[in-house]
Protein backbone atom coordinates (compact mmCIF):
# COMPACT_ATOMS: atom_id res chain seq x y z
CA UNK A 1 0.00 0.00 0.00
CA UNK A 2 1.57 3.61 -0.81
CA UNK A 3 2.09 5.81 2.22
CA UNK A 4 1.02 9.10 3.32
CA UNK A 5 2.75 12.24 2.14
CA UNK A 6 3.01 15.37 3.66
CA UNK A 7 0.13 16.96 1.99
CA UNK A 8 -2.04 14.03 3.47
CA UNK A 9 -0.80 14.53 6.90
CA UNK A 10 -1.35 18.08 6.82
CA UNK A 11 -4.75 17.46 4.95
CA UNK A 12 -5.67 15.73 7.75
CA UNK A 13 -4.75 18.35 9.93
CA UNK A 14 -7.42 20.44 8.13
CA UNK A 15 -10.13 17.50 8.29
CA UNK A 16 -9.81 17.54 12.41
CA UNK A 17 -11.16 21.17 12.38
CA UNK A 18 -14.54 21.19 11.89
CA UNK A 19 -14.65 17.67 14.06
CA UNK A 20 -12.88 19.69 16.75
CA UNK A 21 -15.16 22.10 15.96
CA UNK A 22 -18.72 20.09 16.43
CA UNK A 23 -17.19 18.78 19.78
CA UNK A 24 -17.03 22.22 20.97
CA UNK A 25 -20.13 23.18 19.96
CA UNK A 26 -21.69 20.32 21.86
CA UNK A 27 -19.76 21.10 25.24
CA UNK A 28 -20.40 24.73 24.65
CA UNK A 29 -23.90 24.15 24.69
CA UNK A 30 -24.46 22.07 27.96
CA UNK A 31 -22.08 24.49 29.72
CA UNK A 32 -24.83 27.51 28.44
CA UNK A 33 -27.62 25.45 29.47
CA UNK A 34 -28.48 27.79 32.45
CA UNK A 35 -27.70 31.09 30.46
CA UNK A 36 -29.95 30.20 27.89
CA UNK A 37 -32.79 29.40 30.42
CA UNK A 38 -32.42 32.59 32.66
CA UNK A 39 -32.36 34.53 29.24
CA UNK A 40 -34.63 32.97 27.02
CA UNK A 41 -36.95 31.48 29.50
CA UNK A 42 -37.62 27.90 27.35
CA UNK A 43 -39.87 25.72 29.01
CA UNK A 44 -38.16 22.25 29.52
CA UNK A 45 -39.29 20.88 26.55
CA UNK A 46 -37.94 23.88 24.54
CA UNK A 47 -34.53 23.81 26.38
CA UNK A 48 -34.60 19.58 25.20
CA UNK A 49 -34.93 20.34 21.64
CA UNK A 50 -32.65 23.22 22.10
CA UNK A 51 -30.03 21.03 23.02
CA UNK A 52 -31.18 17.94 20.87
CA UNK A 53 -32.60 19.17 17.89
CA UNK A 54 -28.69 19.60 16.28
CA UNK A 55 -28.21 15.54 16.63
CA UNK A 56 -31.85 14.97 15.48
CA UNK A 57 -31.43 17.09 12.16
CA UNK A 58 -27.37 15.53 12.11
CA UNK A 59 -28.76 12.15 12.54
CA UNK A 60 -31.79 12.84 9.85
CA UNK A 61 -29.99 13.92 6.78
CA UNK A 62 -26.45 12.15 6.86
CA UNK A 63 -26.49 9.05 4.96
CA UNK A 64 -28.42 11.69 2.86
CA UNK A 65 -25.17 13.93 2.85
CA UNK A 66 -22.63 10.88 2.85
CA UNK A 67 -24.50 9.48 -0.09
CA UNK A 68 -24.42 12.88 -1.75
CA UNK A 69 -20.69 13.40 -1.33
CA UNK A 70 -19.98 10.23 -2.87
CA UNK A 71 -21.96 11.42 -6.33
CA UNK A 72 -20.98 14.93 -6.54
CA UNK A 73 -17.28 14.77 -4.30
CA UNK A 74 -16.52 14.53 -0.80
CA UNK A 75 -14.74 17.93 -0.97
CA UNK A 76 -17.60 19.70 -2.22
CA UNK A 77 -19.83 18.96 0.12
CA UNK A 78 -17.76 19.54 2.85
CA UNK A 79 -16.81 22.70 1.81
CA UNK A 80 -20.69 23.81 1.00
CA UNK A 81 -21.04 22.37 4.75
CA UNK A 82 -18.85 24.42 6.15
CA UNK A 83 -19.84 27.90 4.48
CA UNK A 84 -23.45 26.90 5.66
CA UNK A 85 -22.18 25.98 9.36
CA UNK A 86 -20.87 29.70 9.26
CA UNK A 87 -24.07 31.15 8.22
CA UNK A 88 -26.09 29.42 10.54
CA UNK A 89 -24.04 29.64 13.95
CA UNK A 90 -24.27 34.10 13.32
CA UNK A 91 -27.66 33.55 13.36
CA UNK A 92 -27.46 31.17 16.52
CA UNK A 93 -25.62 33.73 18.07
CA UNK A 94 -28.12 36.13 17.60
CA UNK A 95 -31.52 34.53 18.62
CA UNK A 96 -33.79 36.59 20.53
CA UNK A 97 -36.27 33.62 21.18
CA UNK A 98 -36.48 29.87 22.24
CA UNK A 99 -38.23 29.40 18.98
CA UNK A 100 -35.52 30.86 16.97
CA UNK A 101 -32.82 28.91 18.76
CA UNK A 102 -34.68 25.86 18.05
CA UNK A 103 -34.86 26.48 14.29
CA UNK A 104 -31.01 28.13 14.04
CA UNK A 105 -29.70 25.26 15.72
CA UNK A 106 -31.77 22.61 13.47
CA UNK A 107 -30.09 24.55 10.33
CA UNK A 108 -26.74 23.93 12.08
CA UNK A 109 -27.67 20.67 12.23
CA UNK A 110 -28.34 20.37 8.28
CA UNK A 111 -25.10 22.10 7.64
CA UNK A 112 -22.86 20.00 10.16
CA UNK A 113 -24.16 16.35 9.01
CA UNK A 114 -22.12 17.09 5.48
CA UNK A 115 -18.95 17.54 7.48
CA UNK A 116 -18.70 14.18 9.26
CA UNK A 117 -19.29 11.62 6.48
CA UNK A 118 -17.16 13.88 4.31
CA UNK A 119 -14.19 14.08 6.87
CA UNK A 120 -13.84 10.40 7.49
CA UNK A 121 -14.79 8.95 3.89
CA UNK A 122 -11.80 11.55 2.69
CA UNK A 123 -9.13 9.87 5.19
CA UNK A 124 -10.45 6.82 3.97
CA UNK A 125 -9.56 7.68 0.16
CA UNK A 126 -6.01 9.89 1.55
CA UNK A 127 -4.86 6.67 3.52
CA UNK A 128 -4.10 3.34 1.88
CA UNK A 129 -1.91 1.56 4.50
CA UNK A 130 -3.77 0.28 7.47
CA UNK A 131 -1.13 1.45 10.27
CA UNK A 132 -1.64 4.87 8.71
CA UNK A 133 -5.54 4.67 8.66
CA UNK A 134 -5.61 3.83 12.24
CA UNK A 135 -3.13 6.52 13.14
CA UNK A 136 -5.03 8.92 11.09
CA UNK A 137 -8.72 7.95 12.53
CA UNK A 138 -7.14 8.51 15.85
CA UNK A 139 -5.66 11.54 15.23
CA UNK A 140 -9.12 12.48 13.72
CA UNK A 141 -11.04 10.82 16.85
CA UNK A 142 -8.79 12.56 19.17
CA UNK A 143 -9.82 16.10 17.60
CA UNK A 144 -12.93 15.05 18.98
CA UNK A 145 -11.61 14.85 22.30
CA UNK A 146 -10.00 17.51 22.27
CA UNK A 147 -12.81 19.73 21.38
CA UNK A 148 -14.69 18.50 24.51
CA UNK A 149 -11.25 18.96 26.35
CA UNK A 150 -10.86 22.79 25.49
CA UNK A 151 -14.68 23.20 25.77
CA UNK A 152 -15.54 23.54 29.24
CA UNK A 153 -12.80 26.09 29.73
CA UNK A 154 -13.20 28.06 26.63
CA UNK A 155 -16.78 28.47 27.38
CA UNK A 156 -16.15 29.14 31.02
CA UNK A 157 -14.32 31.99 29.70
CA UNK A 158 -16.55 33.20 27.41
CA UNK A 159 -19.79 33.26 29.41
CA UNK A 160 -17.73 34.93 31.96
CA UNK A 161 -17.19 38.10 29.91
CA UNK A 162 -19.72 37.56 26.78
CA UNK A 163 -23.21 36.34 26.33
CA UNK A 164 -24.10 33.06 25.49
CA UNK A 165 -24.66 33.76 22.06
CA UNK A 166 -20.41 34.04 21.67
CA UNK A 167 -20.44 30.65 21.75
CA UNK A 168 -21.64 29.85 18.56
CA UNK A 169 -19.70 32.73 16.83
CA UNK A 170 -16.08 30.25 17.90
CA UNK A 171 -17.26 28.76 14.35
CA UNK A 172 -16.73 30.90 12.19
CA UNK A 173 -13.28 31.51 12.04
CA UNK A 174 -12.71 27.68 12.15
CA UNK A 175 -14.79 26.97 8.81
CA UNK A 176 -13.26 30.11 7.65
CA UNK A 177 -9.85 28.50 7.75
CA UNK A 178 -11.41 25.57 6.39
CA UNK A 179 -12.73 26.95 3.26
CA UNK A 180 -9.24 28.62 2.68
CA UNK A 181 -6.99 25.19 2.98
CA UNK A 182 -9.46 22.92 1.88
CA UNK A 183 -9.43 23.27 -1.62
CA UNK A 184 -4.84 23.55 -1.22
CA UNK A 185 -4.56 20.05 0.73
CA UNK A 186 -7.57 17.63 0.71
CA UNK A 187 -8.62 15.77 -2.58
CA UNK A 188 -11.37 16.13 -4.48
CA UNK A 189 -13.09 12.15 -4.56
CA UNK A 190 -16.48 10.46 -5.58
CA UNK A 191 -17.19 7.30 -6.20
CA UNK A 192 -16.62 6.82 -10.11
CA UNK A 193 -19.56 4.86 -11.17
CA UNK A 194 -21.92 6.83 -8.72
CA UNK A 195 -25.39 6.94 -9.94
CA UNK A 196 -27.91 10.50 -9.51
CA UNK A 197 -29.23 10.91 -6.22
CA UNK A 198 -32.38 9.65 -4.85
CA UNK A 199 -34.48 12.03 -3.69
CA UNK A 200 -37.54 9.94 -2.86
CA UNK A 201 -35.08 7.46 -0.99
CA UNK A 202 -33.43 10.72 0.80
CA UNK A 203 -36.97 12.07 1.69
CA UNK A 204 -37.60 8.54 3.06
CA UNK A 205 -34.85 8.32 5.53
CA UNK A 206 -35.01 11.88 6.88
CA UNK A 207 -38.56 11.25 7.45
CA UNK A 208 -38.25 7.89 9.15
CA UNK A 209 -35.36 8.99 11.43
CA UNK A 210 -37.06 12.09 12.46
CA UNK A 211 -40.66 11.07 13.15
CA UNK A 212 -39.18 7.89 15.49
CA UNK A 213 -37.13 10.12 17.38
CA UNK A 214 -39.94 12.67 17.95
CA UNK A 215 -42.15 10.25 18.84
CA UNK A 216 -39.44 8.63 21.84
CA UNK A 217 -38.90 11.76 23.04
CA UNK A 218 -42.53 12.91 23.17
CA UNK A 219 -43.22 9.15 25.16
CA UNK A 220 -40.00 9.59 27.57
CA UNK A 221 -41.38 13.23 28.33
CA UNK A 222 -44.99 12.24 28.54
CA UNK A 223 -45.42 8.88 28.62
CA UNK A 224 -47.82 6.88 26.12
CA UNK A 225 -50.23 9.27 24.09
CA UNK A 226 -51.57 8.50 20.41
CA UNK A 227 -49.46 11.19 19.03
CA UNK A 228 -45.96 9.87 19.75
CA UNK A 229 -47.77 6.05 18.95
CA UNK A 230 -48.38 7.57 15.39
CA UNK A 231 -44.89 9.13 15.03
CA UNK A 232 -42.99 6.27 15.98
CA UNK A 233 -45.09 3.95 13.92
CA UNK A 234 -45.33 6.35 11.03
CA UNK A 235 -41.51 6.28 11.18
CA UNK A 236 -41.32 2.60 10.97
CA UNK A 237 -43.45 2.51 7.92
CA UNK A 238 -41.45 4.94 6.03
CA UNK A 239 -38.45 2.85 7.32
CA UNK A 240 -39.34 -0.10 6.23
CA UNK A 241 -40.16 1.44 2.25
CA UNK A 242 -36.94 3.02 2.29
CA UNK A 243 -35.72 -1.05 3.06
CA UNK A 244 -37.57 -1.95 0.12
CA UNK A 245 -36.86 0.67 -1.90
CA UNK A 246 -32.97 0.30 -1.49
CA UNK A 247 -32.93 -3.73 -2.42
CA UNK A 248 -35.07 -2.55 -5.59
CA UNK A 249 -32.81 -0.17 -6.85
CA UNK A 250 -29.28 -0.93 -9.09
CA UNK A 251 -27.47 1.92 -7.36
CA UNK A 252 -29.56 2.41 -3.73
CA UNK A 253 -29.03 5.12 -1.26
CA UNK A 254 -27.68 2.80 1.28
CA UNK A 255 -26.07 -0.84 0.44
CA UNK A 256 -28.13 -2.89 2.80
CA UNK A 257 -25.60 -5.59 2.15
CA UNK A 258 -23.04 -3.51 4.12
CA UNK A 259 -24.96 -4.88 7.41
CA UNK A 260 -24.06 -8.66 6.63
CA UNK A 261 -20.62 -7.98 7.72
CA UNK A 262 -20.87 -8.76 11.29
CA UNK A 263 -18.12 -6.60 12.00
CA UNK A 264 -19.61 -3.85 10.69
CA UNK A 265 -23.27 -4.19 11.64
CA UNK A 266 -21.59 -4.78 15.55
CA UNK A 267 -19.25 -1.86 15.63
CA UNK A 268 -22.16 0.51 14.70
CA UNK A 269 -24.37 -0.59 17.23
CA UNK A 270 -21.75 -0.79 19.54
CA UNK A 271 -21.07 2.87 19.18
CA UNK A 272 -24.69 3.97 19.15
CA UNK A 273 -25.60 2.15 22.95
CA UNK A 274 -22.27 3.82 24.20
CA UNK A 275 -23.03 7.34 23.19
CA UNK A 276 -26.65 7.16 24.04
CA UNK A 277 -25.45 5.88 27.23
CA UNK A 278 -22.96 8.89 27.62
CA UNK A 279 -24.87 11.44 26.56
CA UNK A 280 -27.66 10.92 28.85
CA UNK A 281 -25.59 11.34 31.60
CA UNK A 282 -23.42 14.57 30.26
CA UNK A 283 -26.34 16.39 29.64
CA UNK A 284 -26.60 16.49 33.32
CA UNK A 285 -23.19 16.95 34.27
CA UNK A 286 -22.17 20.97 33.57
CA UNK A 287 -25.57 21.71 34.88
CA UNK A 288 -25.14 19.64 38.02
CA UNK A 289 -21.74 21.53 38.43
CA UNK A 290 -23.19 24.94 38.34
CA UNK A 291 -26.74 24.46 39.60
CA UNK A 292 -26.05 21.84 42.38
CA UNK A 293 -22.43 22.24 43.53
CA UNK A 294 -22.65 25.84 43.16
CA UNK A 295 -19.29 26.55 40.85
CA UNK A 296 -19.37 29.17 37.93
CA UNK A 297 -19.30 28.10 34.18
CA UNK A 298 -15.45 28.93 34.33
CA UNK A 299 -14.74 26.96 37.62
CA UNK A 300 -16.99 23.98 36.02
CA UNK A 301 -14.96 24.38 32.74
CA UNK A 302 -11.49 23.90 35.06
CA UNK A 303 -13.27 21.18 37.47
CA UNK A 304 -13.71 19.17 34.37
CA UNK A 305 -10.52 19.86 32.65
CA UNK A 306 -8.32 17.37 34.04
CA UNK A 307 -10.95 14.58 33.00
CA UNK A 308 -11.37 15.55 29.21
CA UNK A 309 -7.10 15.33 29.31
CA UNK A 310 -7.37 12.39 30.78
CA UNK A 311 -9.47 11.54 27.77
CA UNK A 312 -7.38 13.12 25.23
CA UNK A 313 -4.25 10.99 26.57
CA UNK A 314 -6.38 7.48 26.78
CA UNK A 315 -7.35 8.34 22.86
CA UNK A 316 -3.28 8.58 21.63
CA UNK A 317 -2.87 5.50 23.42
CA UNK A 318 -5.69 2.78 22.06
CA UNK A 319 -3.62 2.19 18.95
CA UNK A 320 -0.65 1.00 20.76
CA UNK A 321 -2.97 -0.79 23.16
CA UNK A 322 -4.90 -2.22 19.78
CA UNK A 323 -1.10 -4.04 18.90
CA UNK A 324 -1.72 -5.95 21.55
CA UNK A 325 -5.43 -6.72 22.86
CA UNK A 326 -7.94 -7.96 20.00
CA UNK A 327 -11.06 -5.83 19.54
CA UNK A 328 -13.37 -7.48 20.86
CA UNK A 329 -11.24 -7.43 23.99
CA UNK A 330 -9.96 -4.06 24.52
CA UNK A 331 -14.06 -2.50 23.34
CA UNK A 332 -15.31 -4.51 25.82
CA UNK A 333 -13.07 -3.54 28.97
CA UNK A 334 -13.30 -0.03 28.20
CA UNK A 335 -17.07 -0.44 28.31
CA UNK A 336 -17.27 -2.16 31.25
CA UNK A 337 -14.84 0.88 32.39
CA UNK A 338 -17.11 3.46 31.47
CA UNK A 339 -20.02 1.47 32.66
CA UNK A 340 -18.30 1.93 36.65
CA UNK A 341 -17.53 5.43 36.01
CA UNK A 342 -21.96 6.06 35.65
CA UNK A 343 -22.36 3.80 38.59
CA UNK A 344 -19.96 6.16 40.33
CA UNK A 345 -22.32 9.01 39.72
CA UNK A 346 -25.18 7.37 42.02
CA UNK A 347 -23.18 8.33 44.88
CA UNK A 348 -23.05 11.87 43.94
CA UNK A 349 -24.09 13.85 46.96
CA UNK A 350 -24.29 17.91 46.66
CA UNK A 351 -21.14 20.31 46.29
CA UNK A 352 -19.40 17.25 48.67
CA UNK A 353 -19.57 15.10 45.06
CA UNK A 354 -17.92 17.28 42.84
CA UNK A 355 -14.55 15.53 43.19
CA UNK A 356 -16.52 12.08 42.68
CA UNK A 357 -18.49 13.45 39.84
CA UNK A 358 -15.66 13.95 38.22
CA UNK A 359 -13.82 10.51 38.95
CA UNK A 360 -16.84 9.25 37.53
CA UNK A 361 -16.38 11.53 34.29
CA UNK A 362 -12.59 10.32 33.78
CA UNK A 363 -13.85 6.68 34.11
CA UNK A 364 -16.73 7.38 31.53
CA UNK A 365 -14.32 9.09 28.87
CA UNK A 366 -11.75 7.26 28.97
CA UNK A 367 -13.67 3.97 28.79
CA UNK A 368 -15.85 4.64 26.03
CA UNK A 369 -12.65 5.99 23.76
CA UNK A 370 -11.64 2.01 22.34
CA UNK A 371 -15.22 1.46 20.96
CA UNK A 372 -15.12 5.15 19.54
CA UNK A 373 -11.62 4.72 17.45
CA UNK A 374 -11.38 1.35 17.43
CA UNK A 375 -15.00 0.74 16.01
CA UNK A 376 -15.03 3.63 13.58
CA UNK A 377 -11.81 1.98 11.86
CA UNK A 378 -14.06 -1.62 12.01
CA UNK A 379 -16.73 0.28 10.09
CA UNK A 380 -14.84 1.90 7.36
CA UNK A 381 -11.98 -0.82 6.73
CA UNK A 382 -14.75 -3.32 6.12
CA UNK A 383 -15.65 -1.67 3.13
CA UNK A 384 -14.39 -1.45 -0.27
CA UNK A 385 -13.17 2.42 -0.96
CA UNK A 386 -16.05 3.48 -3.58
CA UNK A 387 -18.15 2.17 -0.59
CA UNK A 388 -16.37 4.86 2.27
CA UNK A 389 -19.29 7.79 2.00
CA UNK A 390 -21.89 5.68 2.45
CA UNK A 391 -19.94 3.70 5.49
CA UNK A 392 -19.15 6.52 6.81
CA UNK A 393 -22.11 8.28 7.05
CA UNK A 394 -23.61 5.31 8.77
CA UNK A 395 -21.23 5.23 11.45
CA UNK A 396 -21.67 8.73 12.33
CA UNK A 397 -25.63 8.54 11.95
CA UNK A 398 -25.17 5.58 14.61
CA UNK A 399 -23.13 8.27 17.12
CA UNK A 400 -25.30 10.75 16.39
CA UNK A 401 -28.59 9.28 16.41
CA UNK A 402 -26.96 7.41 19.70
CA UNK A 403 -26.63 11.22 20.93
CA UNK A 404 -29.55 12.87 20.24
CA UNK A 405 -31.40 9.78 21.38
CA UNK A 406 -29.63 9.44 24.60
CA UNK A 407 -30.74 13.77 24.92
CA UNK A 408 -34.12 12.95 24.58
CA UNK A 409 -35.27 9.83 26.05
CA UNK A 410 -33.09 9.70 28.59
CA UNK A 411 -32.83 13.23 29.27
CA UNK A 412 -36.53 13.55 29.18
CA UNK A 413 -37.05 10.65 31.78
CA UNK A 414 -34.68 12.74 33.85
CA UNK A 415 -36.61 16.27 33.24
CA UNK A 416 -39.71 14.13 34.43
CA UNK A 417 -37.86 13.06 37.70
CA UNK A 418 -36.65 16.45 38.43
CA UNK A 419 -40.52 18.16 37.96
CA UNK A 420 -41.86 15.09 40.05
CA UNK A 421 -39.47 15.52 42.92
CA UNK A 422 -39.58 19.37 42.75
CA UNK A 423 -43.34 19.74 42.71
CA UNK A 424 -44.03 17.62 45.21
CA UNK A 425 -41.22 19.39 47.55
CA UNK A 426 -41.74 22.94 46.92
CA UNK A 427 -42.54 24.90 50.16
CA UNK A 428 -45.60 26.83 49.86
CA UNK A 429 -45.75 31.16 48.83
CA UNK A 430 -44.97 30.64 45.20
CA UNK A 431 -46.81 32.05 42.59
CA UNK A 432 -48.48 29.50 40.13
CA UNK A 433 -46.05 31.56 37.14
CA UNK A 434 -43.19 30.64 39.63
CA UNK A 435 -43.84 27.55 40.40
CA UNK A 436 -44.32 26.83 36.45
CA UNK A 437 -40.94 27.84 35.81
CA UNK A 438 -39.36 26.12 38.58
CA UNK A 439 -40.35 23.00 38.03
CA UNK A 440 -39.22 23.08 34.24
CA UNK A 441 -35.49 23.57 34.56
CA UNK A 442 -32.96 23.90 37.13
CA UNK A 443 -31.57 27.17 35.16
CA UNK A 444 -35.21 28.62 35.53
CA UNK A 445 -35.14 27.61 39.33
CA UNK A 446 -32.18 29.67 39.93
CA UNK A 447 -33.20 32.54 38.49
CA UNK A 448 -36.64 32.55 40.78
CA UNK A 449 -34.82 32.07 43.70
CA UNK A 450 -32.70 34.88 43.41
CA UNK A 451 -36.15 37.22 43.64
CA UNK A 452 -37.43 35.20 46.43
CA UNK A 453 -37.17 36.44 50.27
CA UNK A 454 -33.95 34.24 52.08
CA UNK A 455 -36.08 31.95 54.07
CA UNK A 456 -38.18 30.68 50.95
CA UNK A 457 -35.29 30.79 48.74
CA UNK A 458 -33.57 28.09 50.78
CA UNK A 459 -36.37 26.02 50.96
CA UNK A 460 -36.74 26.26 46.95
CA UNK A 461 -33.42 25.63 46.24
CA UNK A 462 -32.98 22.00 48.70
CA UNK A 463 -35.99 20.68 46.60
CA UNK A 464 -34.07 21.74 43.30
CA UNK A 465 -31.19 20.43 43.76
CA UNK A 466 -32.37 17.25 45.61
CA UNK A 467 -34.52 16.83 42.61
CA UNK A 468 -31.54 17.27 40.42
CA UNK A 469 -29.62 15.15 41.74
CA UNK A 470 -32.20 12.19 41.90
CA UNK A 471 -32.59 13.01 37.87
CA UNK A 472 -28.85 12.52 37.55
CA UNK A 473 -28.50 8.88 39.48
CA UNK A 474 -32.14 7.89 37.37
CA UNK A 475 -29.64 8.64 34.21
CA UNK A 476 -26.51 7.29 35.53
CA UNK A 477 -28.35 4.15 36.30
CA UNK A 478 -30.09 3.71 33.09
CA UNK A 479 -26.95 4.66 30.91
CA UNK A 480 -24.62 2.20 32.59
CA UNK A 481 -27.26 -0.89 32.25
CA UNK A 482 -27.08 0.38 28.02
CA UNK A 483 -23.65 0.13 28.77
CA UNK A 484 -23.65 -3.24 30.20
CA UNK A 485 -25.34 -4.31 26.89
CA UNK A 486 -22.39 -2.90 24.96
CA UNK A 487 -20.34 -4.54 26.88
CA UNK A 488 -22.14 -8.28 26.23
CA UNK A 489 -22.49 -7.36 21.67
CA UNK A 490 -18.84 -6.64 21.46
CA UNK A 491 -17.12 -9.29 23.56
CA UNK A 492 -19.49 -11.44 21.42
CA UNK A 493 -19.85 -9.68 18.28
CA UNK A 494 -16.43 -8.45 18.00
CA UNK A 495 -14.53 -12.11 18.80
CA UNK A 496 -13.73 -12.92 14.85
CA UNK A 497 -12.77 -9.29 14.59
CA UNK A 498 -9.75 -7.36 13.14
CA UNK A 499 -8.60 -4.13 11.76
CA UNK A 500 -6.96 -5.35 8.76
CA UNK A 501 -9.89 -7.03 7.75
Amino acid sequence: MPKATRREWWGLAVLVLPTLLLALDMTLLHLAAPHLSADLQPSSAQLLWILDIYGFMVAGFLITMGTLGDRIGRRRVLLAGAFAFGVASVAAAFSTSAGMLIITRGLLGVAGATLMPSTLSLIRNMFHDERERTLAITVWMTGFIVGSAIGPLVGGVMLEFFWWGSLFLLGVPVMALLLVAGPLLLPECREAKAGRLDIASALLSIGALLLVIYGLKDTARDGFNLLASLAVLGGLVLARVFALRQQRLADPMLDLALFRRRAFTVSVVSMLLAIFALSGAWLMIFQYLQGVAGLSALEAGLVMLPAAALQTAASLLVPRIACRLKPSVLVSLGLVLAAVGLLMLLWVQGSQGVALLVIGAVLLGVGIMPVMILGTDLVVSSVPPEQAGAAAATSETATELGMALGIAVIGSIGAAIYRQHVSESLPAGLSPAQVQVTTDTIGGALGVIQHLPPALADGVLVAVQQGFTDALHVNALIGALVMAGAVVLTATGLRQARLDS
